[in-house]
């Protein structure tokens, strides 16, 4: 009898562990009454220099947002895509500015900060265009932007450079110098640069002498820099990329781990905010629909960041709302890239079905 209770004790205390997140975990987030935050204004437009035309540079959607406080405002960086007839990633992006007092209602500027151009990036980035921002601050209070820059061939990941948040300058791919240029034309992409607060502000940290960034979507990768532009993967044995976190079968994340927002290191370690999706396959996670895309937790060694300690088991931000499940991706999406300390509170902003921009909040 004694040897039941104690099996459904240890049954009854690994079902609470699943389902209340390790004490590493920062959250519950919740989703704000005002939601999405932002969406598509087809009134904006832009000269684009590569067609030499205007164009309606937010008509089709806005969505995958980074942020950042400065001077006491948030500033939301969001990929807006012009053509909406074209079908899913046959658009032209380019990423957008607004800013906000509350964190909840923005203005958005006029003309978009960073787009493909007449410059040496446009094999890279055009006719694609620039994606999916993450935005960091590094201590000498420049501004760092890892972005996608879409060829409609290779996805690459690239950094730009800033000093006011509104005037950028492309570096290029994120690993054109690494390794004689062995990973400069294969797909790459979702970077998140290690960061630390300082004046309640996540600062780009060094760690063992080195800047470092996870990255990655069908496997987490790490890489390090010496001055946040020109980054080196990590590669293992036989010098192919090294996975420092890979999928789960049967969990949220059985088909991809993309990274989130810029890692943050906390008490317990480096925190790393990243997006699951779940398989279409058998091996998906019975608890939610097939493909979506939901929110979860890593933390690493702040000693050793390509050690992985522990992992959500759950997803901890889902689809739940209408727009997150109806757009273009309608599988349903929140997927995470946006991470501020403000007026108190954490701000955890978000795609939602590659169509609108949500956010949820933690007190």
């Amino acid at each position: 009898m004694k040897k039941v209770a104690y099996l459904s004790f240890a049954f009854l205390l690994l079902i609470s562990l699943s389902i209340y997140p390790q004490d590493w975990v920062l959250g519950p987030f919740v989703k704000t009454r005002e939601n999405p935050i932002a969406q598509a204004d087809s009134t904006a437009t832009f000269f684009c220099p590569v067609k030499k035309e205007m164009v309606r540079w937010m008509k089709a959607d806005v969505f995958n947002p980074a942020a950042i406080v400065k001077d006491d405002k948030v500033y939301l960086f969001t990929r807006c895509e012009d053509n909406p007839k074209a079908i899913l990633g046959g658009r032209t992006s380019r990423i957008g500015l607004s800013v906000s007092e509350d964190g909840i209602h923005f203005k958005s500027f006029k003309e978009p900060v960073l787009f493909p151009d007449e410059s040496e990036f446009k094999k890279y980035d055009y006719p694609g265009g620039c994606e999916d921002p993450r935005v960091v601050e590094a201590e000498n209070g420049q501004y760092v932007m890892a972005y996608t820059s879409w060829n409609y061939d290779v996805p690459r990941l690239s950094i730009a450079v800033s000093n006011d948040l509104f005037h950028w300058q492309k570096k290029g791919p994120a690993f054109a110098k690494a390794y004689d240029g062995k990973f400069k034309d294969k797909p790459s992409k979702s970077a998140s640069i290690i960061t630390k607060m300082k004046d309640n502000r996540p600062i780009a940290l060094k760690i063992n002498g080195k800047y470092w960034m996870y990255w990655g979507e069908t496997f987490v990768n790490l890489a390090w820099s010496d001055n946040l532009t020109d980054w080196y993967p990590l590669l293992d044995q036989i010098g192919e990329l090294k996975k420092v976190m890979t999928t789960r079968p049967g969990k949220f994340d059985s088909s991809l781990t993309e990274c989130g927002p810029p890692a943050l290191v906390t008490d317990k370690g480096i925190l790393l905010i990243y997006n699951g999706k779940n398989s279409h396959n058998d091996d998906a996670d019975p608890n939610l629909p097939r493909d979506t895309y939901s929110v979860g937790q890593a933390l690493f060694d702040l000693n050793n960041p390509e050690k992985l300690l522990q992992r959500t088991d759950t997803c901890l931000l889902k689809p739940t709302l209408p727009h997150e499940k109806t757009g273009q991706y309608q599988a349903g999406t929140t997927f995470s890239e946006g991470l501020v300390f403000y007026k108190g509170k954490w701000f955890l902003y978000y795609g939602t079905a590659d169509s609108f921009v949500g956010l949820a909040v933690k007190e």
